[in-house]
């Protein structure tokens, strides 16, 4: 009894609101207090991990230092980005079908444990190409175990957590995770351990990390549902995007809001182009993503649960201004100083985080109860394939430069809140 006490104390404190929702059944409603702490507990374990093994920043400089060649590098962010979203669409008929689909998340997070894992004997065993062949064909697995955590997670929060706090337990948690990552930003810019040393034991701790939170996830009560088909053919639940015109329009807007996602490689470019040697450090990009998570998630959670809406208007503006103020900074020969754009990446992740709290409350605010697995699986398979398109933008910055690159980024950002102002209001 003092234990449920302690956790319906807590679970007050953090979404300040005691009203049971009404759209929980009744012995969820009852587990409510657990249910969203574990989400919080489980999310802030995965949370941290992912800031660990970073593809854009932390596997990147791993596979540089094996000797792998560029061409691996490169293909690390498709690797993760496109292989955690296009499996979704054939993955959510089968999660679908599952009377408690908690296991497809526990099963996903394992997953990514174990292709951790082998991501460190591949850098501690291999150099060169094999290394590159090797950490990419893992990372692929990781992102596909990603993907199956993905398209299950939004149908269980949903189930397990009322409307008006969702936000809160996943801006919580990633609060939580952004604060332990800026840690390890700081120790890699100490010089106090070997910076490989540090990389390979951050890679081991984010293996455990998804281990553990996958225990923790599988003492999770959700109340088992009839087992279902799901929506049929997998490309046939692609029709939702013709029978549901703000599901197409929220797609629309978050595809034009992958610009916070994509733009930071183009601004380290641009610092290097304006000689600004400092800011390709491993350390400080890492610190300055991790302060923008760690200072923005919560409070974008806490927004998303009154009008998600608002938040992909406010984060597409944010973005928008971020990145043409690096676009000016530039053009007025500012972009080689100290301060300039390391203040635009931070302003740009804070739009970056409010965007992903944003898209995924909204999301899960909007489904039908019955068809959420469907219609996450929808939304993260265009966007895959949008991603899958990012390829464009680097020719793009090859041909014309990293400010025009940046200036299309803009353009994006901008377009994505007159297409988010569209959307309707999801929450109350």
């Amino acid at each position: 009894m003092a234990d449920t006490s302690f956790e319906e104390t807590l679970f007050e404190a953090l979404t300040e609101d005691s009203d049971s929702p009404g759209d929980l059944t009744d012995a969820a409603r009852a587990h409510e207090a657990g249910s969203f702490l574990r989400h919080a507990g489980s999310l802030s374990m995965t949370k941290i991990a992912d800031g660990l093994i970073d593809p854009k920043l932390v596997l990147s400089w791993l596979l540089t230092h094996l000797g792998a060649s560029s061409l691996f590098v490169g293909l690390l962010v498709p690797i993760r980005e496109a292989g955690a979203l296009l499996p979704q669409l054939f993955a959510a008929p089968r999660v679908h079908a599952m009377a408690r689909r908690k296991w497809a998340w526990v099963a996903g997070s394992v997953g990514q444990g174990a292709a951790a894992a082998g991501i460190v004997l591949a850098a501690l065993t291999l150099s060169g190409a094999a290394a590159g062949a090797a950490i990419c064909a893992l990372l692929a697995v990781l992102a596909v175990s990603r993907s199956i955590c993905s398209v299950s997670y939004k149908d269980i929060l949903g189930k397990t957590v009322g409307k008006g706090r969702r936000g809160s337990a996943k801006g919580l948690a990633s609060s939580v995770g952004a604060g332990a990552v800026v840690l390890f930003a700081l120790l890699l810019m100490s010089g106090w351990i070997s910076r490989v040393g540090l990389v390979i034991g951050a890679v081991s701790l984010a293996a455990i990390l998804w281990g553990c939170a996958a225990l923790l996830f599988s003492t999770l009560h959700e109340d088992p549902a009839p087992g279902e088909a799901g929506e049929g053919a997998p490309l046939g639940q692609l029709s939702l995007l013709r029978e549901d015109p703000q599901l197409t329009r929220f797609i629309l807007a978050r595809g034009l809001l992958t610009a916070t996602a994509l733009a930071p490689p183009y601004l380290v470019l641009l610092g290097a182009q304006a000689g600004q040697g400092t800011f390709d450090r491993l350390g400080a990009l890492v610190l300055a993503s991790s302060i923008a998570a760690f200072l923005s998630s919560y409070i974008w959670g806490r927004i998303a649960d009154r009008s998600s809406r608002k938040v992909l208007i406010l984060s597409g503006l944010v973005g928008g201004v971020a990145l043409a103020g690096a676009v000016a900074l530039d053009l007025a020969g500012l972009s080689s100083t100290i301060w300039a754009l390391p203040l635009v990446l931070f302003t740009l992740m804070l739009a970056y985080h409010g965007v992903r709290q944003g898209r995924s409350t909204y999301l899960v605010d909007m489904a039908p109860e019955d068809r959420r697995a469907a219609y996450t699986a929808v939304s993260n398979t265009v966007i895959g394939i949008v991603l899958l398109g990012s390829g464009l933008f680097g020719a793009l910055a090859s041909i014309a430069g990293a400010v025009v690159t940046l200036t299309a980024f803009a353009a994006m950002s901008l377009a994505a809140v007159w297409v988010a102002y569209g959307l309707d209001e999801v929450e109350g």
